[in-house]
């Protein structure tokens, strides 16, 4: 950044530099015009207060000693002809009504020009005036035009520019130093709270740098705490499926081989469902690239969901039970599956002996709503934001007697996350829970944009998949 400050500041300064000696060699050019033109009106008006050239025929060209490299004396009549020179055979010059500075004194009494002399071919400033008798006095005096005067000049235009440049450069590198050295500072201390802004410009690019270095060193923690999770929860029923083969394999379950064998059944499906959980979890952080969103009803897949359940639920001594009516919503049918499902399972494993779990869907208030509520231990206050995190457990003892991976909240709420719904949760300690999913019509627009983006851009993969 700095080099980019430094050459860009250098460019500005020599495009600065260049245009200031520009204008000012216009400017002086113009201000040497005026001083040649001045001088010239000077020596017209003296030689016609003196009547030098009222009577010409009395006049020779070498009465008068000019300098022919300072002035040039013209002589013209009313018609334009030629009648004096002191530089040229006036007999042979060509007349010179249509020149700018005679046409101009013979119409408002003086005029003056500056350009290249068709006789002489030099450049030459004149001034003309009307003198009594009603001819042109045209005098004329030899100077450079503005190039020939860059030329001459050029010498001191590049030592000006020169010193100019190198000025510049020093100039350039401190003000680039002491620009960019308070940003530098900040970007080191960016992580300490009390860092403030150099410039307030930068101030909405701070914060939002600082709020994304603390999502990200969020997300890593977040990250290390799911992977040394997921290591730990692998961990503990392959450890047991291993202790057991051994011991079956070396002999020594004796009579225990049928139960150690069902214990090792048992961890062999806690494991697959842990697997199936996280792969599940990780196709809702990546977002599912099949998704079907589609006008469904809710009330059928909870009835299908608490039938699938039914025989758990007995094995728990836990009653389920659906009621309500239609609920319309615009989703993916196997999310919601998903969703019921894990609300249903994760309230029959946390339920009291005896109890229950109600699944109510319907439309309220112009929602479509699902509502998972069941009469278990409840969760306290302090521990109902931390529910849906990965693998969160209130009660570790109770989840791992009843086989829970502690994912499936998780998942509901990236479901919930991904319908654009409203996830709410209800629940007092000792008396059970209930866990609220209200889904707005709203959306639905949304949502078919949504599933029509994904759907391309999928068609389009397997397109480009299948063309390789």
């Amino acid at each position: 950044m700095k080099r980019k400050i430094h050459m860009e500041l250098l460019a500005t300064a020599v495009f600065a530099i260049l245009l200031t000696l520009l204008c000012a060699l216009f400017v002086f050019y113009g201000v040497y015009r005026k001083q040649v033109i001045g001088d010239l009106k000077a020596d017209a008006l003296v030689m016609k207060n003196m009547h030098i050239f009222d009577n010409i025929s009395d006049l020779h060209p070498d009465a008068y000693d000019l300098n022919p490299d300072t002035l040039r004396i013209t002589v013209v009549n009313a018609n334009g002809s030629v009648i004096f020179d002191s530089n040229a055979d006036f007999s042979v010059m060509e007349n010179h009504e249509d020149r700018p500075e005679i046409h101009m004194a013979a119409k408002v009494g003086e005029g003056s020009g500056t350009r290249r002399s068709t006789t002489l071919d030099r450049n030459l400033f004149y001034y003309a005036i009307r003198i009594d008798n009603g001819r042109i006095l045209r005098i004329a005096r030899e100077g450079d035009n503005i190039f020939a005067l860059t030329q001459n000049m050029m010498m001191t235009v590049v030592g000006v520019f020169v010193l100019l440049f190198f000025f510049c450069i020093m100039m350039a590198n401190y003000f680039t130093k002491n620009l960019v050295a308070p940003i530098e500072q900040m970007a080191e201390n960016l992580s300490e709270p009390g860092t403030q802004a150099a410039y307030k410009e930068l101030v909405p690019f701070m914060n939002k740098i600082r709020q994304q270095h603390e999502d990200i060193l969020k997300s890593s923690q977040v990250r290390q705490e799911f992977t040394a999770n997921v290591s730990h929860e692998l961990k503990t029923p392959l450890t047991a499926i291993s202790g057991y083969a051994e011991l079956i394999e070396h002999g020594m379950s004796g009579e225990n081989t049928e139960r150690f064998a069902s214990e090792i059944h048992k961890n062999a499906a806690r494991l697959l469902t842990l697997i199936n959980d996280i792969i599940q979890l990780s196709q809702l952080d990546g977002g599912k690239k099949d998704v079907e969103y589609r006008d469904l009803d809710l009330f059928p897949l909870a009835r299908e969901c608490v039938d699938m359940l039914q025989m758990n639920a007995q094995k728990q001594n836990v009653t389920i039970r659906v009621q309500g009516g239609e609920a319309p919503v615009f989703a993916d049918k196997q999310l919601m599956e998903e969703l019921i499902y894990n609300l249903c399972d994760n309230a029959i494993r946390y339920n009291k002996k005896d109890g229950t779990v109600t699944v109510t869907t319907g439309i309220e208030n112009g929602h479509t709503f699902l509502s998972v509520k069941d009469t278990g231990i409840g969760i306290s206050a302090e521990y109902q934001e931390r529910v849906f995190e990965r693998f969160y457990r209130v009660d570790k003892s109770r989840s791992k007697a009843t086989g829970g991976t502690g994912l499936g909240l998780a998942i509901v709420k990236h479901i919930v996350a991904q319908h654009g719904a409203k996830l709410t949760l209800e629940s007092e300690q000792g008396k059970g829970t209930e866990i609220r999913v209200e889904f707005s019509e709203a959306l639905k627009q949304h949502e078919i944009e949504t599933a029509k983006q994904r759907q391309e851009v999928h068609a389009e993969r397997s397109e480009n998949g299948s063309s390789d």
